[in-house]
């Protein structure tokens, strides 16, 4: 194994290298080359799909003939087989579209972008043609195209204001040097874009002072008296001009929370209230409970509920029966008859007498 890593080989003195034999291939002989689809095949024979990036061993040849060549340049002629069924199948480089064209055993399938560059370049052809018959379509054409590209500039001059003020607001913050940065990426901006040297927005640039403020801004600072009173001549009220400080936040700051605490404490106080109110109206009014005697349900005699069944006739007999036999049952009592009776009226019931 440590021959195939030696850096000289042994050369005999009788070696001739003219001797060697050397295999002659054809001139028009496959060459092997490994390479993935470039588009998505559909099997003519079992329908199978090859989709593209998917890589063969694929052997590839120049195209003869007419056809072989497009403008000088060479066309190929590539051949691979299916995966399942092993048909051969054949495609070819077209220069003139910069794409590959499919000549046999497959389908290429349907691309959306394939086919919308096609539709873009025949609308292309279509305008160029009409144009050319119509005056007025081209001069409408030319009027559209302006009327874009003045759209297309007002966009550019809001963005370059919008720059502008970026600068002013870095120059105002920082220093020299955050200025000088803005500056230069805007100048940048400006020549990438085309817009060229000597614009109105460097003009405002140069304008500016150390603080970022043109000389009408900078007046108006300065015509501030700071610490002083001023009267307001529509109130007739004196009001003091001062800046801002840490202080000025802190006792604002404090201002709102005792505000909020002032708003919460009254909120609590309102539902303390009203929960007094309605314990108060509780009270107020007591309450009294009731009690419903329950009415006794009379029982109706199976004597009655037969005689109601029974005719007038025959109910007035039966009353009469049951008269007669109550009478024998309880017969009235005999009045004594003689002296007996006529002094027993006269007779007290206690056995005292």
């Amino acid at each position: 194994m440590g021959e195939r890593k030696v850096l000289n080989k042994y050369i005999p003195a009788d070696f001739d290298p003219l001797l060697v034999p050397r295999s002659k291939k054809p001139k028009d002989d496959l060459v092997t080359v490994r390479m993935m689809l470039p588009f998505s095949i559909q099997c003519s024979t079992c329908s199978s799909f090859l989709y593209r990036g998917r890589k063969f061993n694929s052997k590839k040849e120049a195209v003869k003939g007419i056809e072989g060549k497009y403008l000088g340049i060479q066309r190929f002629r590539f051949y691979i087989k299916c995966t399942d069924c092993a048909r051969p199948i054949t495609f070819l480089t077209d220069p003139k579209n910069a794409d590959y064209e499919m000549e046999s055993g497959g389908t290429r399938n349907y691309e959306v972008w394939h086919d919308e560059s096609k539709a873009n370049a025949e609308n292309e052809k279509n305008v160029e043609e009409e144009e050319k018959l119509d005056s007025m379509k081209a001069l409408e054409n030319r009027v559209a195209e302006s009327q874009r590209e003045m759209a297309e500039m007002d966009a550019l001059e809001e963005i370059r204001a919008m720059n502008e003020r970026h600068s002013r607001l870095m120059k105002g913050g920082g220093g020299r040097n955050k200025v000088d940065v803005a500056e230069a990426v805007l100048k940048a901006r400006e020549v990438a874009m085309g817009g060229g040297g000597g614009t109105g927005a460097e003009e405002e640039l140069l304008d500016l002072n150390e603080n970022g403020l043109t000389k009408d801004e900078e007046d108006l600072v300065q015509s501030i008296k700071f610490g002083k009173v001023a009267a307001d001549t529509s109130d007739d009220v004196a009001v003091e001009i001062h800046r801002l400080d840490e202080q000025d936040e802190l006792l604002a700051e404090k201002r709102r929370q005792e505000e909020a605490a002032a708003i919460m404490n009254k909120q609590k106080q309102q539902r303390d209230e009203e929960q007094d109110d309605k314990k108060g109206s509780n009270m107020a009014v007591p309450v009294f409970k009731v009690k419903r005697k329950k009415k006794k349900k009379k029982k109706i005699s199976s004597d009655t509920t037969n005689n109601s069944a029974i005719p007038e006739a025959k109910r007035a007999k039966v009353q009469e029966e049951e008269v007669e036999k109550t009478a024998e049952l309880n017969p009235p009592p005999q009045e004594p008859t003689g002296l007996s009776g006529l002094l027993g009226g006269y007779g007290s019931d206690s056995d005292s007498d």
